[in-house]
């Protein structure tokens, strides 16, 4: 095993009803209170309306800021970070899924420091505090509910990438599956398909930590128990709730702990496919991780022939890939780009993408003839 410090500091509140309490945790940190969210689904969902009801019990003021997009852009978060400077913002209070939260970990920075979010996100800042973020979560798939992470685009120099820091905890977050129901079908599917490719980033990450090998056999056994059921009856708070739960354990610290760092280079390539065609995220981790694994089949076998042996009890290279593979499929979730419309003109574009991106892994490097091959993969 790797040396390695566990922390997490954000206060999880879980099940039905659990915004009752916002108002009360959200005094703590002040009145002045910025509400982020997306475009829409949260007013559709009763997260926002609940949200509010509860910051106007404390007679909050607040200042909306929304239009977070799905591939979350740094303009945004410039945007709202100006916006929460001009009024003095004690507390965030993030309504949304992973892109949503991801934002609101960036401006939680941009405001206290007066600083530009992609320098944030360029670690060029010595980032002395943030404003406390409260997240109220309405889509299970990213885990940033109770991480330190947010991942962002910037349009201007053409890379999405990663960034942590402690400071970005939020203080809490209020996760009621009841706000994940009415996540359409192939939304619920990319969550599911995300939830297990952070849980394998891990898995192939550098160091040898059989306890959290087993948490990450845990958790994907858990999507595939059930992810397809609530596919199956998406409004089944029961099925909502353990996805949820899954999700925020395979990202929470929990699967990674004993190793150094997880791989990361499955979401590199994806970041890239949804950074060109504005892809959601969890449908290019179902194209990218099969590819990925393929190319990666002669290079670490037994690595592949342990997850194997964890999942399905079968140590098979092939037969792993392909099992994994033909999930992903099942939930409706891509497996080839030619699924998501595209075909091999697309081909040189993503590759010279990756390649300015230098899109590769912490532990397994990719290089350019490597990236070449996992396009191939994910073609076929």
């Amino acid at each position: 095993m790797e040396n390695f410090i566990a922390y997490n500091p954000t206060k999880l509140h879980f099940g039905s009803g659990v915004v009752k309490n916002l108002g009360k945790v959200a005094e703590e940190y002040g009145r002045r209170i910025l509400l982020v969210y997306g475009k829409g689904s949260v007013l559709r969902n009763g997260s926002y309306d609940q949200t509010r009801k509860q910051l106007e019990k404390i007679d909050a003021e607040i200042t909306d800021y929304n239009g977070i997009k799905p591939n979350p852009v740094i303009d945004d978060v410039d945007a709202a970070a100006s916006l929460g400077i001009s009024k003095n913002i004690d507390l965030i209070v993030a309504i949304g899924g992973g892109s949503v939260i991801d934002s609101a970990k960036i401006i939680s920075i941009c405001i206290p420091e007066k600083c530009k979010g992609w320098e944030v996100m360029k670690n060029r800042i010595n980032i002395k505090s943030s404003i406390p973020v409260i997240a109220v979560l309405t889509l299970a798939a990213t885990g940033t509910e109770m991480n330190s992470v947010s991942v962002l685009q910037n349009n201007q120099t053409r890379e999405k990438i990663g960034y942590s820091n402690n400071f970005m905890f939020p203080r809490h977050s209020f996760l009621d599956p009841t706000y994940t129901k009415t996540v359409p079908v192939n939304y619920t599917a990319y969550g599911i398909v995300d939830l297990i490719a952070h849980a394998l980033e891990n898995f192939f990450g550098k160091g040898d930590a059989s306890l959290s090998d087993r948490f990450v056999e845990a958790i994907i056994k858990e999507a595939f128990d059930y992810g397809p059921k609530l596919l199956q009856d998406l409004t089944n708070y029961d099925l909502r709730a353990r996805i949820m739960w899954a999700a925020t354990n395979a990202l929470n610290g929990l699967t990674g702990y004993g190793k150094s760092n997880g791989d990361w280079g499955v979401h590199a390539i994806g970041h890239v496919i949804s950074f060109l065609y504005d892809t959601a995220h969890g449908a290019t981790l179902s194209i990218a991780y099969p590819a990925w694994l393929k190319y990666m089949k002669s290079k670490i076998p037994e690595r592949i022939m342990k997850l194997g042996e964890h999942l399905y009890n079968d140590t098979d290279v092939d037969n792993v890939i392909m099992r994994l593979e033909e999930f992903f499929s099942s939930l409706g979730s891509p497996v080839r780009l030619q699924e998501i419309g595209l075909d091999l003109k697309n081909k040189n574009e993503i590759l010279e993408l990756m390649n300015y991106n230098k899109a590769s892994g912490r532990h397994y490097i990719i290089d350019n003839d490597a990236r070449l091959k996992i396009i191939n993969y994910m073609f076929k």
